[in-house]
């Protein structure tokens, strides 16, 4: 047997399925993929982290006596030099989006492909109703797994019997030869997924509480790490099992598993309307560039968005205020919002950010009810009340009182400071949007 071991989003030797189920000689590799970065910004951070990961994975497999061979091109391209060389079978990850299919579907008719299930826990063809159809419902859904009361689930060993087969392994480029410049990381992303995880563990007891609050550090940072499989997510489960106060954070995870169940039996929901209803967004572009840079004279979602696009994170809670201001307050098409997001964020994972996106849109499966919008004064200061957060990225307003910070309006009238207008007022954009959705008509069936 002579396989092709394909990584691309499980950047890791422990609990690899590709690499547990090869058989003797195999050619480990990891293909830049230019139809993938040649639509990426140069100063693009993800690629800093997925560049330095590979060049650690390639030093890992090199220490179990393997190695791995690095392509920058496209994976056409590369296969089809690669099929004059014998090769039996190429083994890799399976993956859901729309791109990944039709690369895989052409990549297959060149050398046979044999997918493995290693980036998420469960494989949404099993995890269907009495009925055999799909669960549209998240709670039903998750009581439906078995795995969420069994013992941990078992991890995949690597076999000591590979062989590497003999190839030219020596070419590594370099940042710069990938058209990108190096960029400096947020602290968390120069940490293993193991030290992310060991400085999350003692936040775990009120994780369910504090994970809200964005002026404080309580999340788990992981996600990166888990979106190009630093670590399996197996692996991530089965050691939250034994942690105290768990529960609510391994729920999350399963969030996750339901997007992306979501977009494998519903394909069309990452271009269209989950519910099928038809909205008639108003699409103002000169709004949604104001909310694009955070110019839109709120400061929490001017504070969000400033943080987004020089970081590339946003915390969760955040995210929901943002999207819930451009596609209810601003009705702008929440498929606008997930464009961007997808542009820009560090742990971009397509069936994450298209089901969170539906979800905030109230068009998506098991979504928000179209009349919760958020209000984001009541939210900034429930979640934030001294300001912290938003002084923190907007200088202007270091020495505002979070009162006026917090109130709509509340920095209009103040001469010390040069601070937008805002470009809508919340209570009468709140009632239009309610208007726009309790009458919006119902197309056909996905």
């Amino acid at each position: 047997m002579k396989q092709i071991l394909w990584f691309r989003r499980d950047l890791r030797i422990q609990d690899s399925a590709i690499l547990a189920k090869a058989k003797d000689e195999v050619l480990p590799i990891f293909i830049f993929d230019k139809n993938i970065l040649d639509k990426l910004d140069a100063d693009d951070k993800r690629v800093t982290f997925i560049y330095n990961s590979v060049l650690e994975l390639k030093s890992k497999l090199q220490s179990i006596n393997l190695d791995l061979a690095i392509f920058y091109s496209y994976p056409k391209e590369v296969f089809t030099k690669l099929s004059n060389q014998n090769f039996d079978e190429i083994l890799c990850s399976v993956d859901f989006d729309s791109y990944a299919k039709k690369r895989d579907e052409e990549i297959s008719k060149i050398l046979p492909m044999k997918k493995c299930l290693d980036s998420f826990l469960t494989n949404p063809i099993n995890c269907l109703k009495k009925d055999n159809t799909p669960y549209k419902v998240f709670t039903p859904y998750y009581n439906s797994l078995d795995m969420i009361t069994s013992s941990k689930l078992q991890t995949y060993q690597t076999p000591k019997t590979l062989k590497k087969i003999s190839f030219d392994y020596s070419f590594v480029p370099s940042l710069e030869d990938l058209g990108f410049k190096k960029q400096v990381l947020p602290d968390f992303l120069n940490k293993t997924a193991e030290e992310v995880i060991d400085d999350f563990l003692p936040k775990m007891r009120t994780y369910q509480k504090d994970r809200d609050f964005f002026n404080i550090n309580a999340t788990s940072n992981i996600s990166v790490h888990l979106r190009f499989g630093l670590i399996s997510v197996k692996k991530l489960f089965n050691q939250m099992r034994d942690i105290p106060n768990s529960e609510f954070f391994i729920r999350e995870l399963f969030w996750r598993e339901f997007y992306n169940y979501i977009l494998y039996h519903f394909p069309k929901s990452e271009f269209e309307n989950f519910n099928n209803k038809h909205i008639p967004w108003r699409n103002n572009e000169d709004e949604f560039k104001k909310w694009c840079e955070g110019n839109t004279g709120t400061p929490i979602i001017d504070a969000a968005m400033r943080h987004f696009n020089n970081t590339g994170t946003m915390h969760n809670r955040i995210r929901m205020i943002v999207s819930s201001y451009l596609c209810k307050n601003l009705l702008i098409d929440w498929k606008w919002g997930e464009r961007y997001f997808a542009s820009k964020l560090l742990d971009y994972e397509a069936s994450s950010n298209i089901g969170s996106w539906q979800w905030a849109a109230s068009t998506g499966a098991d979504s928000v009810p179209y009349f919760r919008i958020f209000n984001p004064y009541t939210q900034s200061v429930k979640f934030d009340k001294e300001a912290v957060f938003i002084k923190s990225v907007i200088p202007e307003l270091r020495d505002i009182l979070p009162k006026d910070i917090h109130t709509e309006y509340g920095l209009t009238n103040n001469l010390l400071i040069n601070y937008p207008t805002p470009i809508i007022d919340i209570k009468e954009s709140r009632l239009r949007a309610i208007d726009t959705f309790k009458h919006a008509k119902t197309k056909d069936k996905l």
